[in-house]
């Protein structure tokens, strides 16, 4: 079993910033690909970015040029730094791992909001 905790979600203006951080209990070296998705109420869980074992990275085309999806290995940790944070950014976000199989975070909420 993995273990994926997210932190850093909170409350938030628009244009305002926040850093959300995935850490995983052991190697995060084993997976794949790592990332971020999202849920907002009523909606279906989407993609927000993507980082592989080979440092390449993806976006969904709603946060490029505003969010930067970074990982540490030798913290075993994911982050994803998000700025000019609109309202429609407000969701659960999830930290997600892939390797043979998906492997999920509890999420963690931001609210952008004035």
């Amino acid at each position: 079993q993995v273990q994926l905790v997210e932190s850093g979600g909170g409350l938030v203006q628009p244009g305002g910033s926040l850093r959300l951080s995935c850490a995983a209990a052991g190697s995060i070296g084993r997976f794949n690909t790592m990332g971020w998705y999202r849920q907002a109420p009523g909606r279906q869980r989407e993609l927000v970015a993507l980082i592989s074992r080979g440092l390449t990275t993806n976006y969904a085309d709603s946060v490029k040029g505003r969010f930067t999806i970074s990982r540490d290995n030798a913290e075993n940790t994911v982050y994803l730094q998000m700025n000019s944070l609109k309202p429609e950014d407000t969701a659960i976000y999830y930290c997600n791992a892939k390797s043979l199989v998906d492997y999920w975070g509890q999420g963690t909420q931001v609210t952008v909001s004035s």
